[in-house]
C-alpha cells in the first residue's frame, strides 16, 4: 500500500501524507477509492499503473500475455484497446466471421481491459470486494449491431468501456473498427447485474465494489449507441404461441460452461440461431441481435429454442405495436429459449437480417 500511495503522489494524484492518514488500516485498494473522487481523466491510466504496480505486475514486469497481446488503455485511462487478426477457424459459410467470433471477441476485450487496471485474471472482471465476497457478474442484456462483416486475415479493432448503470448493475460499451480503413463495421452494448456465485442470487452493487470500478469509467456518459430511440432501448416482447420454427431439446456441452459456472452468454446465441429458417440463413446475413437474459443455464438443462417472424404475412404484429417496416429486404424476428423439462423462460431475443450482397 504505502508503494502505491508514493506512486500516485509521483504522478501528483494525491497527496502522500493526506491519502495515508485517510487510507490508514484499510486494504491496498483503499488508496485509489480514496482519491478517486478527485482524480481527472487524463490521470485514471496511472491509478491503474499503480495498481498494476502494487499487484507485482509494473510496466517493465508485465506478464506474458499481457505483453503478446495487442491491446492496451487509451492515454485516458477511460477505455480500452485491442487489435485481433480474424482466424480461419472464426469463419462461418459466408467467409466472414460469426456473430458468435464477433461476441466472443466482444468478451475477450473487456475481460483483457478489467485485467489491464489490475482486476482479477481468475473470474470476468471482479474487483478486490466482489472476490472477497464471492460476487460475480452476469449478463442481463446484449446488444449488437454488425455493418460489415470481417473477413478471415482482416484486423479488427475494439475499444470498450463501462460505467455505472443505476443501483443494480453496470453497463458495457464496444465500438469496432476495420483497423486498416479505420471504418466503424459494428458497435455493441451490454448490461450487467452481480450474483452471489453460491446462493445464485442477484445483489445489488455495493458502494464499495462501485468505488472500485468507477475510477476507470469515463466522467459522463459515453454511449455507443447515443441516438434517441435506437435498437437497444427497445423491449422485446414474448413470443406468441404457437411459434413458427422451433428446435427442440438442446444441450449444454461442456465447452459451453465458463468459470462462473453456467452456460456461457455467448452460446445462447447459437441456441436461438439453431430454429431460424433456412431460407432466410441462405439469403439473408445477421444484422442485429438483441438478447435478454432471464434464468442462467446449467450443464443438465435441455433447451428448447422457438422463433417466429415479428411481422406475419398479412402485415400484423407478433406481440409488438411496432409497425411493418417498408423495407423488405429487412427480416425481423423474436426468439424465445425455454426449458424443455419446465417450460421456463431462460432467454428471449430479437433479430434484423439483411439481404445477403453475394
Amino acid at each position: 500500500m504505502a508503494e502505491m500511495l508514493r506512486f500516485c503522489a509521483a504522478a501528483g494524484l494525491i497527496r502522500y501524507s493526506e491519502a495515508a492518514a485517510e487510507c490508514r488500516g484499510r486494504r491496498r485498494w483503499a488508496a485509489v477509492r480514496c482519491s478517486s473522487r478527485a482524480i481527472p481523466g487524463q490521470q485514471a491510466a496511472d491509478v491503474a499503473a499503480a495498481s498494476r504496480l502494487v499487484a507485482g505486475v509494473g510496466a517493465e514486469g508485465k506478464g506474458l500475455a499481457e505483453r503478446l497481446r495487442l491491446g492496451s488503455l487509451v492515454p485516458d485511462g477511460l477505455s480500452y484497446k485491442e487489435s485481433f487478426v480474424v482466424r480461419c477457424y472464426e469463419v462461418g459459410i459466408n467467409k466472414t466471421a460469426t456473430v458468435e467470433t464477433i461476441a466472443n471477441l466482444l468478451q475477450e476485450v473487456g475481460c483483457n481491459h478489467a485485467q489491464s487496471v489490475g482486476f482479477s485474471t481468475d473470474g470476468f472482471a471482479t474487483t478486490p470486494t466482489m472476490r472477497k465476497l464471492r460476487l460475480i457478474w452476469v449478463t442481463s442484456r446484449m446488444h449488437i449491431e454488425i455493418y460489415k462483416y470481417p473477413a478471415w486475415g482482416d484486423v479488427v479493432e475494439i475499444e470498450t468501456w463501462c460505467q455505472g448503470e443505476g443501483r443494480i448493475g453496470t453497463r458495457r460499451d464496444w465500438i469496432l473498427k476495420d483497423l486498416a480503413t479505420g471504418e466503424v463495421i459494428g458497435r455493441a452494448t451490454s448490461k450487467w447485474v452481480m450474483m452471489n456465485q453460491d446462493t445464485r442470487k442477484l445483489q445489488r452493487v455495493s458502494d464499495e465494489v462501485r468505488e472500485e470500478y468507477l475510477v476507470y469509467c469515463p466522467r459522463t456518459p459515453r454511449l455507443s449507441f447515443p441516438e434517441e430511440n435506437n435498437g437497444s432501448l427497445k423491449k422485446i416482447p414474448k413470443l406468441a404461441d404457437p411459434a413458427q420454427y422451433s428446435r427442440l431439446g438442446l444441450v449444454p456441452r461442456r465447452a459451453d460452461l465458463d468459470m462462473n459456472q453456467h452456460v456461457n452468454n455467448v452460446t445462447y446465441i447459437g441456441w436461438v440461431l439453431e430454429s431460424m429458417p433456412q431460407k432466410i440463413i441462405d439469403t439473408h446475413e445477421l444484422q442485429t441481435i438483441t438478447l435478454d437474459y432471464r434464468r442462467e443455464c446449467q450443464h443438465d438443462d435441455a433447451v428448447d429454442s422457438l422463433t417466429s417472424s415479428e411481422f406475419a404475412e398479412n402485415g400484423s404484429t407478433n406481440g409488438t405495436a411496432t409497425t411493418k417496416p417498408h423495407d423488405q429486404e429487412l427480416q425481423q424476428f423474436l426468439h424465445f429459449l425455454k426449458s424443455s423439462g419446465t417450460g421456463l423462460e431462460i432467454n428471449r431475443g430479437r433479430t434484423e437480417w439483411r439481404k445477403l450482397i453475394r
